[in-house]
């Protein structure tokens, strides 16, 4: 069995007999972000099972255009005595003399896993890094990994104790260098260069980026190898590519004396090439200011919220790893602009994702430069009075399909606003951004987006796929819903209302405007979206006027938005419909069970999960609207906050014990036991559970 504990910011995942069963390890990662968009990730067994795993993913242009460096490497302990050939799986030359190899480093092959290093495994703690406890009847092995802050670059500590006899430890390191979306085979030209024990490993082309290892305590011998075939079983469900060749330079070993405790320190270090970079500093790093600086940005998340609530300091950090620093070239490092990620382990930053869980991940938490950085940002990138939906992971290039993302800024910014009172930022740099969304809405501006003769916004083609359910598979959108969509329209009303109510007292004239505008799309959306048979909302007018009346969660913002259409008595049904038909304990399904196109199970290639992604699939985000909306319409009462905290224990629970531990899930199944889904870590799953956890508990 696997129990978890948390307590000064620690979690502990102790392994007991029930270790051998590996399969269930294996579902369960760990994640350390560097505010640059790189990160260091895993299962807790340590065997990779994605193509995204590795002890060092850096970004070249932060959060951008991201390196798988350091896959993995092999770690054993060589107990010398009688001599014994060793064969190349041992992953040191033969000829070398032994008595016993224990290997602590599990890897996945076709048919076997080979090492098998777990059943060595005791416990997996996380704090500032990641700690493996490891016994054998010789010495235990601490082994943990630290993700610098700021910089591309991964520790990896071996602290050996109760050392009853004398042994030697030896570090085979695997090699990457490729973009994080791909896998690499054999044919890579992959080369190093040593300098004293430090090594500089490149690929041998011009203008490629490189990866420097290095130890103070550890000798290098060169021994390169091709090893093939490493089996990532998550890409293999997702009907994807799954294996991979990983070149190794050679090893890295130490003696490791009987008696006293004894460190090993290795370190890996990735850069552009030509950066300046030399391989001899590495192991001049130093280890204990790299945890202390650690252990300082721990401290200062978790004090800023004022909060010594335990599980709110949990939810802070969870919530720091998706920040993120944006970086420019020839812009001074001071300058550089937050952003978030949306989810790892293969998210970039994306406006619809970030101004959702802005209010939580930044609001929330009471880091108020960052959200004001990241709202300029933005602000400033917006084109025919659009937002951003994301930005290119590679060139960076600015994508603008999205219908919602320019209305969920707009309520992030006056989000802003309320928790700051920081009018000089809202009123000089966002209000006429805000001024520029609304009038190109209802003029009308990209993808046939424009506000209609009833006031409602209608957008979209049968090509494009704007609105936040934007699965597509070989040009087909699996959830058409172009036209008019019930959640834009609940956020263009918010817009309305909130720009109304802003001029109220500071400019009549504007403030009449907004409020006329709110006031004919209240009429057109109460009239188009309450299906008075259903008690429930409509979910999309498409644009030949025909009603898809699906029962889906779009809904729940109509309610759950500081403004709503809606009278006391419907937003009562809505929230009523959606907690009989769509809440589950993770969150709201995307479709009700008895619609003939639910699907209840996220898996398989490409086009089938595509088809499930929103026809049911679980989103936890979407926790947020909902206990925003069931504590709204029973009055905030103590009664339905005990309900509400009811509501979200499952997602608490998983955020310490299951999926990636320290975060939130992408998504789950429609089914029970609704498994965890898609990336393991996702910033609005994040945002949104901080919003309902304070929501109940302030």
């Amino acid at each position: 069995m696997l129990t978890l504990t948390k307590g000064d910011n620690a979690a502990t995942v102790s392994i007991s007999t029930a270790k051998r069963k590996v399969e269930e390890l294996l579902t369960k990662e760990w994640l350390l972000t560097n505010e640059r968009g790189g990160y260091s990730s895993s299962t807790i067994v340590g065997c990779n099972t994605r193509e995204y795993h590795g002890l060092l993913i850096g970004s070249l242009n932060p959060p951008a255009n991201r390196i798988m460096a350091l896959a993995k490497c092999l770690e054993m302990v060589i107990f010398k005595g009688e001599t014994k050939l060793l064969s190349p799986e041992d992953g040191v030359s033969p000829g070398v003399s032994r008595r016993k190899v224990f290997n602590f480093s599990t890897f996945e092959f076709n048919d076997k896993f080979a090492p098998q290093g777990f059943t060595h495994l005791v416990q997996v703690r996380r704090d500032t890094g990641l700690h493996f406890d490891y016994e054998l009847e010789q010495l235990e092995l601490t082994k943990s990994v630290y993700l610098l802050r700021e910089t591309d670059m991964v520790a990896l500590v071996y602290d050996f104790s109760n050392v009853r006899e004398p042994a030697e430890f030896v570090s085979r390191p695997f090699v990457g260098l490729r973009d994080f979306h791909t896998l690499q085979r054999s044919d890579a030209p992959l080369c190093s260069s040593r300098h004293g024990d430090s090594l500089l490993i490149r690929h041998d082309v011009p203008g490629s980026c490189e990866l420097f290892l290095g130890s103070p305590s550890m000798h290098f011998e060169k021994d390169e190898q091709w090893w093939f075939n490493f089996v990532y079983r998550n890409e293999k469900e997702r009907g994807q590519d799954f294996t991979e060749d990983l070149w190794t330079p050679g090893f890295f070993k130490c003696q490791v004396p009987a008696g006293g405790p004894s460190r090993i320190i290795f370190w890996a270090q990735l850069s552009k090439a030509g950066s300046g970079c030399k391989p001899e500093q590495l192991i001049k790093a130093d280890i204990d200011a790299a945890c202390k600086d650690l252990r300082r940005h721990q401290s200062i998340v978790t004090a800023a919220v004022k909060n010594s609530d335990e599980k709110f300091r949990t939810l802070c950090l969870a919530a720091d790893q998706f920040i993120t620093k944006s970086q420019t070239n020839g812009v001074p490092e001071h300058t550089h602009r937050t952003t978030v990620i949306a989810g790892f382990p293969w998210f970039a930053d994306w406006g619809r994702d970030t101004f959702i869980s802005l209010p939580g991940l930044l609001l929330s938490t009471r880091r108020f430069a960052e959200a004001k950085s990241v709202l300029t940002t933005f602000a400033a990138a917006v084109d025919e009075g659009m937002i951003p939906n994301r930005f290119d992971d590679r060139t960076g290039t600015a994508y603008f399909n999205s219908v919602d993302a320019s209305l969920w800024f707009i309520n992030a910014a006056f989000q802003y606003l309320n928790a700051t009172g920081d009018s000089e930022t809202f009123t000089q740099h966002l209000l006429p951004t805000i001024r520029w969304i609304i009038d190109s809405y209802h003029d009308g501006t990209r993808f046939g987006i424009c506000s209609d003769a009833d006031g409602l916004i209608t957008a979209g083609s049968d090509e494009t796929q704007l609105t936040w359910m934007d699965a597509k598979y070989d040009g087909v959108a699996v959830t058409a819903r172009c036209g008019k969509a019930v959640e834009v329209n609940a956020l263009w009303y918010n817009a309305l209302c909130l720009s109304a109510r802003f001029y109220a007292g500071r400019d009549v004239k504007n403030a009449k405007h907004y409020k006329s505008m709110a006031e004919k799309v209240k009429v057109g959306f109460c009239k188009l979206f309450w299906n008075e048979k259903a008690r429930y909302l409509n979910d999309c007018i498409l644009h030949d006027g025909s009603v898809d009346s699906s029962l889906r969660s779009n809904q729940i913002f109509a309610v759950s938005l500081g403004f709503s259409p809606l009278s006391p008595e419907q937003q009562k049904s809505v929230v009523d419909a959606v907690q009989k038909h769509l809440l589950t304990p993770y969150g709201l399904r995307t479709l009700n069970v008895e619609n003939g196109r639910y699907k209840g199970t996220y898996t398989g290639p490409q086009q089938q999960r595509d088809e499930a992604y929103h026809q049911g699939t679980v989103w936890p985000y979407l926790i947020g609207p909902f206990v925003e909306s069931f504590l709204k319409v029973n009055e905030f009462s103590r009664k339905s906050k005990k309900k509400a905290a009811e509501f979200i224990q499952p997602l608490m629970q998983h955020l310490t014990q299951d999926g990636c531990v320290g975060s939130i899930s992408e998504i789950f199944d429609g089914d029970a036991p609704h498994k965890p889904r898609g990336c393991i870590a996702q910033a609005w799953s994040v945002g949104e559970l901080i919003r309902a956890y304070q929501l109940i508990n302030n």
